[in-house]
C-alpha cells in the first residue's frame, strides 16, 4: 500500500493489519509489541497464522458462538451460508434461548433460501460440520464481508483492518515504560512485512523517532533494495531459514531459498540477526538438517548473535476451520522437549554460534 512520508516526521501512511499484540515475549529481546501485518508470498503448511497470507481482509468464523439468528444467510449474495439446525426439537431449543429463527432454517440440506442442495452442489462444498449451526461453503464464497457485519453475536468476525501509522503508534505506545525498563520495543511481522515494506518503513520510523527499540521479522524473500531500506530503522532482524535445501524449501513454501539465503547475507553486515526456524517434524528435525544449518551459519561473516529453534506447535490450527481451509499439519504431533534439545547440543557442536530454544 502506499504510504506518504512527510518531512516533518509525520506519517499518513496506511497498512492492513490483522493483530497488535501487546506483552509479547517471544518476538524479540524484552517485553514487545508485535504488529502482524497481511499478506506473504510463502505458503508454509504449518503457518500458525494462515489469516497473515492473504493481504485482503477475510472472514473468520467462530461457531461456538453462532446464535442461528439468521442474519448472515440473509445477506449472503452468493448464498454459501446455511444454518442448519437438525431437528424441530434443536429449532425449538434455539427459540427457547431467544434465537429467532426462520423456517427455512430447519432443514439440515437446504441452502439460505430453504432449497434442497443436489448431490453436485453438496459434493462441491466446503463445509465446518461441527455441533454448531453455521454451516459455509467456502467454494462460493467471495468475502464480502457483509455476513460479519450482521452478525450480532461475533460468530463471524473480519481479520484484517486498514489502520494509520498513527493508530498502530498510539497501541505501540501504551507500554513504552515496559519497553524501556524490559530493553523491549517494537516488533513488525506479518506474513511478511516486506509485502507493505512502505508502511512498515514508516512503522519503524514512527518507533525510532520515538525512542523504541525496533525489530524485523522477516523470512527474507523479497527484493535486497526494500529489505536494504526497512535495515536502515531496524535494530534487529528475526530471519527465518526454513531449510537450507532449496527443492525442500520449494516443496513446503512454494519458493526457492537462494534469494533468502543472499539476503541473509548481506542483512548480517546491516544490523543484529537473530537466526530462527520453526522445527516441524518430518521436514527439518533430522541430524542432518541440523548440520547443515550450522554449516550454512558458519559461512555467514559476520556471524548472527544467536540460532533460535522454535518448535512446532498446534495453536493455530483452529484458525485453518475458521478460514474453510485445510491444516496440512493437522496430523503432526509438536516435536518432543529431548529432541529440540538434542539439535540445540548438534547445531552448537558444529558452529560457533549460541543456539536458544523457543525464542
Amino acid at each position: 500500500m502506499q504510504t506518504d512520508t512527510k518531512e516533518t516526521g509525520v506519517y499518513n501512511g496506511k497498512g492492513m493489519v490483522f493483530n497488535i499484540q501487546r506483552w509479547s515475549l517471544q518476538d524479540g529481546p524484552g517485553m514487545r509489541t508485535t504488529v502482524f501485518l497481511k499478506g506473504c508470498p510463502l505458503r508454509c503448511g504449518w503457518c500458525a497464522n494462515p489469516e497473515s497470507v492473504n493481504p485482503n481482509p477475510e472472514i473468520m468464523t467462530r461457531d461456538v458462538l453462532c446464535i442461528a439468528c439468521g442474519k448472515c444467510a440473509d445477506v449472503c449474495p452468493n448464498r454459501a451460508i446455511i444454518i442448519e439446525v437438525s431437528s424441530p426439537e434443536a429449532a425449538h431449543r434455539l427459540q427457547e434461548d431467544g434465537c429467532q429463527l426462520p423456517p427455512n432454517r430447519m432443514s439440515t440440506t437446504g441452502n439460505a433460501e430453504g432449497k434442497t442442495l443436489n448431490s453436485s452442489e453438496k459434493s462441491e462444498a466446503i463445509f465446518l460440520k461441527k455441533q454448531h449451526p453455521l454451516d459455509i461453503d467456502w467454494t462460493r464464497c467471495d468475502n464480502c464481508l457483509k455476513c460479519a457485519e450482521v452478525c450480532p453475536a461475533k460468530a463471524i468476525v473480519v481479520s484484517g483492518e486498514i489502520k494509520t501509522v498513527g493508530q498502530v503508534m498510539t497501541t505501540v505506545m501504551r507500554d513504552s515504560s515496559f519497553y524501556h525498563r524490559s530493553k523491549g520495543g517494537m516488533t513488525i511481522s506479518g506474513g511478511e512485512p516486506m509485502m507493505q515494506w512502505q508502511f512498515t518503513l514508516d512503522l519503524l520510523k514512527a518507533a525510532r523517532e520515538r525512542g523504541i527499540h525496533t525489530a524485523l521479522d522477516t523470512s527474507g524473500f523479497g527484493k535486497w533494495d526494500v529489505l536494504e531500506q526497512l535495515l536502515e530503522y531496524s535494530n534487529l532482524v528475526l530471519y527465518d531459514v526454513k531449510h537450507t535445501d532449496s527443492s525442500k524449501h520449494r516443496e513446503a513454501t512454494g519458493v526457492g531459498n537462494e534469494l533468502i539465503l543472499d539476503n541473509l547475507h548481506k542483512t548480517v553486515r546491516k544490523v543484529t540477526v537473530w537466526v530462527r526456524r520453526v522445527v516441524i517434524p518430518g521436514y527439518n528435525d533430522s541430524q542432518e538438517d541440523a548440520e547443515d544449518l550450522a554449516r550454512f551459519v558458519a559461512t555467514i561473516i559476520p556471524p548472527p548473535t544467536k540460532i533460535s529453534l522454535l518448535p512446532y506447535h498446534k495453536f493455530g490450527e483452529t484458525k485453518y476451520t475458521s478460514l474453510g481451509k485445510v491444516c496440512q499439519y493437522a496430523s503432526v504431533d509438536p516435536i518432543p522437549e529431548e529432541r529440540i534439545n538434542e539439535l540445540k547440543e548438534i547445531i552448537e557442536s558444529c558452529c560457533d554460534v549460541k543456539v536458544d530454544i523457543g525464542r
